[in-house]
């Protein structure tokens, strides 16, 4: 079949990065990506997924709180949440808000305990997670899990690290500058800094999802740059959904009519939910990407193909050509 496939002419067979890809090259990958959704159970691994985000909640809220108070009043962080308004339906602002209320009335001998306890099995869950996202990530590349215990471990208890380091860069962003600029009166610098922020943050959200794209499945490194796609359009899409799914909540659906006491909580799962369906659809794309050409698009030194340690660099995926 690859023997066949890399004489098509027209379809990026020979592309050496994605902007050398054709149209119809990026048809075909389309196509294995709208397919890849059914056949890799996208929507069911990304719900297993958000069991682990939600587990991790409130322990990852008390060292949230442990750490904000070092710099501010407790108390006040669950004022500011009103800040994320854009991003997340009220429903679930509500949710984290209680669980704020109840963690910040506890006496900070109890507080300084519980961020202790609490992130050790934030982390925990977090990184029971964060394996879950790397099987998710191996089944989008047609990967198998090889590495050992230990390694696989290492690697996502780093992650995990460097997601919680992202969640502290988002808080910082979202609720403490405007919080810390309404303090200082910088004037006209204000939106500046405001817009500065949420570029840093596209710009992390970005390279943080290159790194699980290059590093979560068990295969040969691919190169650098066939992943930006991928993750660009992952990044895109999230902020666009979060904005719209809480426009929706918040003018439309009433989940708290269907669901009662739950509502929030389904609220919540649902945004975390379409969110890890979304980084798994941004590494489907780029699994087809690096499936379109038979050039090598693993880690140098250059290989042939069937040889290389990796399905997507080692096999050609169909095109709409060759269907027909």
């Amino acid at each position: 079949m690859n023997d066949v496939l890399i004489h098509e002419r027209g379809r990026g067979r020979g592309a050496k990065s994605f902007s050398e890809i054709p149209l119809k090259g990026w048809k075909d990958i389309l196509l294995r990506t709208f397919r890849s959704i059914s056949a890799d159970r996208v929507m069911l691994v990304a719900g297993g997924g958000t069991f682990y985000v939600l587990l991790a909640l409130v322990p990852a809220l008390s060292v949230l709180i442990s750490t904000y108070g070092l710099l501010f009043d407790p108390a006040s962080l669950a004022d500011h949440l009103a800040l994320m308004s854009a991003f997340m339906p009220a429903a679930a602002i509500d949710l984290i808000r209680g669980q704020l209320e109840r963690l910040t009335g506890q006496d900070s001998a109890t507080l300084s305990f519980a961020f202790l306890f609490s992130l050790a099995i934030a982390i925990w869950s977090a990184n029971s997670g964060m394996k879950g996202v790397f099987e998710a990530m191996n089944v989008a590349y047609n990967e198998t899990e090889s590495r050992n215990f230990f390694l696989l471990n290492a690697v996502s208890l780093l992650f995990t690290l460097g997601a919680v380091f992202a969640v502290i860069c988002m808080v910082a962003v979202v609720i403490v500058t405007p919080v810390v600029l309404e303090f200082l009166h910088l004037g006209g610098l204000d939106p500046v800094i405001r817009i500065g922020g949420f570029a840093f943050l596209a710009v992390m959200m970005i390279f943080g999802l290159m790194l699980l794209y290059r590093y979560g499945p068990s295969r040969k490194n691919a190169q650098w740059k066939w992943l930006p796609v991928g993750a660009v359009a992952a990044v895109v899409l999230v902020m666009i959904v979060s904005v719209a799914f809480s426009y929706y909540v918040s003018n439309f659906a009433d989940y708290n009519a269907t669901y009662g006491s739950l509502g929030a909580i389904v609220g919540f799962m649902t945004l975390i939910w379409l969110t890890l369906t979304i980084v798994m659809l941004g590494a489907e794309l780029n699994s087809e990407i690096e499936h379109q050409t038979a050039e090598d698009t693993t880690v140098r030194p250059e290989k042939p193909l069937g040889t290389r340690g990796a399905f997507v660099a080692d096999h050609l995926g169909e095109s709409t050509a060759s269907q027909t």
